[in-house]
């Protein structure tokens, strides 16, 4: 029978012996473990952003039926005015005839207040809510109309054609009649507009004006109500060359936003107020102008009525630090297994590892019923006692099982304070970070590296 060489013998004893005890071969096995666990985490954040599409989903569905966000656009002054355009005959021919074709002056208001109230409403699409609004509205002001006398061609202008529009984004959410206070006369609005080169969409009202028939005549007051519904938020352009609004809503969390934000706000837990000042000099387009210009849409400034707490976005903000927590988890397993010399085999880090990864989807599950914080605390409170109440099996040492649990509620604490703390994040997130990486050099600066014990 042939005996086994002794110094084969001798050379598998030392490999195994490596691979059972060597340190950097551990450190190696849980880098690689902690790669691997970049797919379940890519699946958490896929989940959020899914929840994240049904919310958006759910909101679009309520706002569909109830308001789209609303932009209001107005008045606006227009008045028809006649071309002639040549038209030849044939390609090359000197022979044209004259078609006529109709465009638009549009005259902005020379002041133009608005006086408005917002009454917000939480509305529910099974677990998603959204918000949704009724407004009322006052809109008043005046038209001063330039000295028309030395325009070319003023004959072509068809004044007793001319129309006020006042663009509404969606005009489904106009609860009841809209009338206009013009000439000490109380008119109604039609739908649509015949005009769309200042809106998109909107009413109208034919009214009467004479510049050019009476030239003392250049200054039209005007004055509406208007009640309408909407969703999200509401927005005004600023058309006037003197542009006030007035807003105020119970609502305890608005947020300011387009291209000015109010001279004026108070915000409280009882709601809010806001004041916006704006002259013509803020902005990019005239007081009259000939068909179409450019820049109005991109004044527009309002309001958004935001939720108070957003779960999933603070939820994906939560899951961006799960290789941190997965690693520096590990970390304190490794230093327990190194240090008190408790063997943890690879399967039980993927387990541990797969426990942290489940911490998301119940935060994600549960902050969909309650408060995010609350339910933050229950889905780190059941991860630490899962993997503690694991550990205690491995470990085989309660003191080590309650150190494990002790420092997992750190981090949790730590990982929560950076969600909340958006403006100081990074801040507080490199100082927890630098105090880690501290505690962790003085814990192994004993540590003989080379060495296989």
């Amino acid at each position: 029978m042939e005996t086994p060489n002794p110094q084969d013998v001798s050379f598998f004893e030392k490999a195994r012996n490596w691979i059972s005890n060597s340190i950097t071969l551990r450190l190696f096995t849980i880098g690689i473990l902690i790669l691997i666990m970049l797919i379940p985490v890519s699946m958490i954040e896929d989940l959020i952003r899914e929840r994240q599409y049904r919310q958006s989903d759910a909101q679009n569905e309520i706002s569909s039926t109830w308001g789209h966000p609303q932009t209001i656009t107005g008045p606006v002054l227009s008045v028809p005015y006649t071309i002639y355009n040549k038209v030849y005959e044939k390609e090359g021919s000197d022979k044209f005839k004259l078609v006529p074709a109709t465009q638009y002056v549009h005259f902005l208001p020379e002041n133009l207040k608005v006086d408005g109230n917002i009454q917000p409403e939480v509305r529910y699409r099974g677990i998603f809510e959204a918000i949704v609004y009724e407004s009322d509205m006052e809109i008043s002001g005046n038209f001063f109309f330039p000295d028309v006398s030395n325009w070319e061609q003023k004959d072509l202008f068809r004044w007793n054609e001319a129309f006020v529009s006042l663009g509404v984004s969606d005009l489904r959410s106009i609860q009841e009649d809209v009338k206009i206070m013009w000439e000490n006369q109380q008119q109604s609005f039609e739908p649509g507009i015949p005009s769309y080169d200042v809106m998109g969409s909107g009413i109208h009202v034919k009214v009467s004006v004479a510049p050019f028939i009476d030239e003392n005549k250049r200054d039209y007051p005007f004055k509406m109500n208007f009640k309408f519904n909407g969703s999200n938020y509401i927005k005004f352009t600023p058309i006037g060359k003197t542009t006030d609004v007035f807003l105020n809503s119970p609502w305890p969390t608005p947020s300011f936003d387009g291209a000015f934000l109010p001279d004026k706000r108070d915000v409280s837990k009882k709601g809010f107020t806001a004041h916006w000042n704006i002259l013509n000099l803020n902005r990019s387009y005239p007081q009259y102008f000939l068909g179409s210009t450019s820049g109005i849409s991109e004044s527009a400034f309002g309001v958004s009525l935001m939720l108070p707490v957003d779960q999933y976005q603070k939820s994906m903000r939560a899951a961006k630090y799960a290789v941190l927590f997965i690693t520096l988890t590990f970390m304190v397993f490794f230093f327990i297994q190194i240090i008190n010399k408790v063997r943890i085999h690879p399967i039980q880090y993927i387990l541990v590892g797969f426990a942290l990864c489940i911490f998301y989807t119940l935060l994600i599950s549960l902050s969909e019923h309650m408060h995010f914080g609350v339910a933050y605390l229950i889905a780190a409170t059941s991860i630490v006692l899962l993997t503690s109440f694991y550990a205690q099996g491995t470990f085989k040492n309660t003191k080590l099982s309650f150190m494990l649990a002790g420092i997992m509620g750190i981090l949790y604490g730590f990982i929560f304070s950076i969600i909340q703390l958006e403006d100081y994040a990074l801040l507080v997130g490199s100082i927890g970070l630098f105090i880690a990486l501290a505690v962790l050099m003085f814990i192994t600066r004993n540590i003989q590296w080379y060495s296989n014990k």
